[in-house]
């Protein structure tokens, strides 16, 4: 039988799950919408400093290891497996903790838009296209978009709370 405390924590996660779920259908259901608007290689241009495209990414962030020769696939399918079941500990553990859940909750939506794609593409689809007198940012995604922000979220929730120094047993707090 669980503890009321546990069932508070059980509870506390359904939100952030399902916010995390609503990410990675968005992030899905803009690469089929981009799908069927654009073939893979080609540009729309959209505004003087955006455009649309359709392209693949075998690698990580900025195409890491995206030419390592095929073994990279099961690499990052593990290691996002193995985040995603911290990520949703921390969630179960901090429940409300809300800026801290906000900012893992789109890194877990994320990384599960990107999972389905390297699961069952083999690659990850990206489209937005930024650019400025003719350097481009590397194209992304909604789903590299949440973990972005999410991360930024992670950075500001410790700068605010003092997470880092609490966490260290020789600063006087215990570790959380």
């Amino acid at each position: 039988m669980s503890s009321p405390a546990a069932a508070m924590r059980s509870g506390a996660l359904v939100p952030w799950l399902a916010l995390a779920a609503a990410i990675a259908i968005a992030d899905q259901f803009t690469k089929w919408l981009l799908a069927r608007t654009i073939q893979p290689g080609e540009i729309l241009p959209v505004t003087g400093f955006f455009n649309l495209v359709h392209v693949f990414n075998k690698g990580a962030a900025f195409s890491f290891l995206a030419t390592a020769g095929g073994w990279q696939r099961a690499f990052f399918i593990a290691v996002t497996l193995a985040a995603v079941v911290l990520i949703v500990y921390l969630l179960r553990r901090h429940g409300g903790d809300r800026l801290f859940c906000l900012g893992l909750t789109l890194i877990l939506g994320g990384a599960l838009g990107n999972l389905w794609d390297r699961a069952v593409l083999g690659h990850v689809v990206d489209f937005l296209d930024f650019h400025a007198s003719g350097w481009h940012w590397p194209a992304f995604n909604v789903a590299d978009s949440a973990i972005t922000v999410g991360a930024g979220l992670l950075i500001v929730d410790t700068l605010r709370s003092g997470r880092a120094e609490r966490g260290r047993p020789d600063a006087g707090g215990a570790a959380r």
